[in-house]
């Protein structure tokens, strides 16, 4: 599982874990009778175009992350790749639109609504008559009774990943004709909508055997523009192809071929021309942009660029040292030399060939329905502790790591202001006023009324055991591998290289000091441009301390700084685990900042990187973990979707703690009550009203922070129309296709 996005319908997990106290919860703010959802911060950016300048015809060759091991979207194994294929090949009821919120999809219905409320709920479904699946059987209430009972919950054969909302229908029934559904519930369920979406034929929900293993490898019944024409895992790929029976606007594009590429190669990919869409990387995004570029540095007209190409970092001095080896005296050294610069050309060739054909393509962008948040682990040690938790979020200036990521991409740098809905979405507001803002002076206020007291005794280590910082702090690069590597932000470390001191001026990490320019933990770390560090360092050989610099006379030393904050002879040090794999270099730069922040108020961090492939599983799920950061997707229907995630953990029958989705472990009864109000009214002014306020709860209990709103980097085609970064708009695949010759592609983002 991905530490960049945490599934929503992920199986859950029981953990054991020492349960915090109560917490409490300031005056909240009020929610005013005006739509404070406002708007998404970017519009979605697809190249719009009207469907008669598109092609008819024409393979789309599309990048995912992998081929999916089911095609069966309810299955726990289900991954962004299936949703893909479900949203093209399946029916939905309901589809987002550019804002996040549902829209009925006339495709599949005519109306949807709430017909009865008394004595119980009851929502009538009336089909689209020309709805039918691939093998001519019209859709109907038979596919609805099956999919309920499948993942109601009431039987186990079932391997599903969810039931919510599924488990409050009473019974289904087919209305006054065959294109009528009749859903009764025996508790109100606000959500409806979440429901039937994707829906599944009956084949596939109607037996155990069906739906655990029959949808996994093929999926021969569909309902959509495109079907399923082919899963090739030997190439890892799968071949979408025009539905012959499909009633709606037809599809353009002939076939989409979804193509499993590693993002680290997906640049190179582009430029073969194996690929004509794909989610990337800043990195790769820079590239394209920089090949697209006018004459500038590393356009092809101009050679490679001396940052991003393979001669990136030869300075002028490694040149000449490099034409005196060629051009010695040791035979030896002077081929190694040669045969180094020969490759070295070849490799310049190589990426000035990729550049011209990257030249093709374009980077669209936008904000992907998702957040980065910071998470605090409050199940044991320092951050059990809800004041120190406090202390932790009133010490973060969140605009700032907003920046970290999303100035230098050009997307707005705004910090996320809810746990449950993004701006534009109908539940949005932003409640991070019940927590408060960055204030150095109450954070650490906060920290002295929970005990912890700068300069206090610290007890000795035990014998065998290091003390913290003792052998400086490990490199970036000694960290990263197969076994855990650490490093602390807020150690003395006195007599080691100022490099490798993690708590100095603006909170620079190894690379931006080594000059390195490309990486965002150098140019990026510092992108805001203000200072986090206290005063500068003294160091010998620097202005301060060469020959001759002298302070005037009867200045007064300088105060020594207080000592670390200690507690019942422990001092306040935090683990804060990160992955360290090619990809996360944003979330280690917003880490070091973070750091940087907290040592501002007296609170120490041991940085520790992980592989990718333990991070969430092995540390975050398991509680093994004080800070981290991952990301948790937005929901139309947070009701439903985000209780989980802030659900106060409960004993399970075994005497484990079952957290469900909620690994910060944090979590109150009166949050749990709200979600449960807010999903059984059928007003939806009132469910917005419970949503914001358990949200407002949820910022005061200080178990997670949310950042910034994660960036959607797309390359595309320069001639491909109606796709690249959607934002929270389903895509609408019969409308993708490449654009008629002599027809100009469009130039602003679809909805700014």
């Amino acid at each position: 599982m991905s530490h960049h996005g945490v599934g929503l319908r992920a199986v859950m997990r029981s953990v054991a874990f020492l349960a915090a106290g109560a917490l409490a919860v300031p005056l909240l703010a009020g929610c005013s009778s005006e739509d404070e959802a406002g708007r998404p911060l970017a519009g979605q950016d697809i190249a719009p175009a009207a469907r008669d300048q598109v092609a008819d015809g024409g393979t789309l060759r599309w990048a995912v992350d992998d081929i999916p091991e089911t095609l069966n979207a309810y299955q726990a194994d289900a991954d962004a790749a299936t949703g893909r294929v479900a949203q093209a090949v399946l029916p939905s009821m309901f589809r987002l639109d550019a804002q996040g919120r549902p829209q009925r999809d006339p495709d599949y219905l005519e109306t949807a609504k709430v017909v009865e409320t008394e004595p119980k709920q009851v929502v009538l479904y009336k089909l689209n008559q020309q709805a039918v699946w691939s093998d001519g059987r019209e859709i109907g209430a038979a596919d609805f009774v099956a999919q309920w009972r499948a993942l109601s919950g009431k039987e186990s054969a079932y391997w599903t990943a969810r039931n919510a909302g599924y488990d409050r229908i009473e019974k289904i029934e087919r209305g006054a004709n065959d294109l009528e559904v009749k859903v009764t519930f025996g508790r109100r369920y606000a959500d409806w909508r979440s429901l039937f979406s994707p829906l599944y034929p009956k084949a596939v929900m109607g037996t155990p055997d069906a739906f655990n293993d029959g949808a996994r490898r093929k999926l021969k019944i569909t309902a959509g523009p495109f079907a399923v024409k082919k899963v090739d895992r030997a190439e890892d790929e799968i071949t979408l192809a025009r539905n012959p029976r499909w009633w709606g606007r037809p599809a353009k594009l002939s076939e989409i071929d979804l193509k499993a590429v590693p993002r680290a190669k997906r640049a190179a990919a582009l430029a073969a021309g194996k690929i004509d869409l794909a989610d990337i990387d800043p990195d790769a995004a820079s590239r394209i942009s920089q090949a697209g570029s006018n004459g500038g540095p590393g356009s092809p007209s101009q050679g490679a660029s001396p940052q991003l190409g393979p001669a990136a970092g030869r300075t002028a001095a490694k040149a000449l040292r490099s034409w005196a080896r060629a051009h010695g005296s040791d035979d030896d050294v002077a081929d190694e030399e040669l045969l180094a610069r020969k490759k070295a050309r070849k490799a310049v060739a190589k990426y000035e060939r990729q550049q011209e054909a990257l030249r093709g393509f374009e980077v669209r962008k936008s904000l992907e329905p998702a957040y980065t948040q910071l998470a605090l682990n409050g199940s044991e040690g320092p951050l059990a502790d809800e004041r120190v938790r406090r202390a932790v979020a009133r010490a973060l200036d969140r605009e700032a790591l907003a920046q970290v990521v999303l100035k230098p991409l050009g997307l707005p740098a705004v910090p996320v202001g809810s746990h449950l809905a993004l701006s534009g979405q109908a539940a949005y507001a932003d409640n991070s006023g019940a927590l408060g803002g960055q204030d150095t002076a109450e954070a650490q206020a906060l920290l002295a009324d929970a005990g912890w007291v700068p300069g206090a005794p610290v007890k000795d280590k035990k014998k065998g055991e290091k003390a913290a910082g003792s052998e400086g702090k490990k490199s970036q690069d000694e960290s990263e591998g197969g076994s855990d590597g650490a490093y602390i932000v807020g150690e003395d470390n006195k007599g080691h290289d100022d490099h490798d001191h993690k708590g100095h001026d603006d909170g620079q990490d190894k690379k931006a000091h080594e000059g390195g320019e490309g990486g965002e933990g150098g140019a990026r770390h510092l992108a805001d441009g203000k200072q986090y560090g206290g005063e500068a360092h003294l160091k010998q050989g620097g202005a301060a301390g060469a020959a001759g610099a002298y302070a005037p006379k009867g200045t007064a030393a300088p105060a020594p700084a207080p000592g670390p904050l200690a507690k019942d002879g422990k001092p306040l040090t935090l683990r804060f685990v990160l992955p360290s794999g090619a990809g996360s270099e944003s979330l280690r730069a917003v880490a070091e900042r973070i750091g940087t922040m907290l040592e501002r108020v007296g609170i120490r961090t041991d940085i520790t990187k992980v592989p990718d492939s333990s991070y969430f599983k092995d540390h975050i799920a398991s509680g093994q973990y004080d800070l981290a950061l991952y990301s948790w997707p937005a929901s139309a229907y947070p009701a439903t979707d985000a209780r989980p995630i802030y659900a106060k953990p409960v004993p399970a029958a075994d005497g484990s703690l079952n957290v469900e989705q909620n690994y910060t472990r944090v979590g109150t009864d009166q949050v749990d009550q709200l979600f449960d109000r807010a999903a059984a009214t059928l007003d939806d002014d009132e469910s917005r009203s419970l949503i914001r306020k358990a949200d407002s709860r949820i910022w005061a209990s200080a178990g997670s922070i949310p950042l910034y709103q994660r960036p959607q980097l797309t390359a595309a085609r320069k001639d491909l129309a109606n796709a690249g970064s959607f934002g929270f708009q389903t895509p609408v695949y019969q409308d993708m296709g490449f654009l008629k010759n002599g027809t100009k592609p469009s130039t602003a983002p679809n909805g700014n």
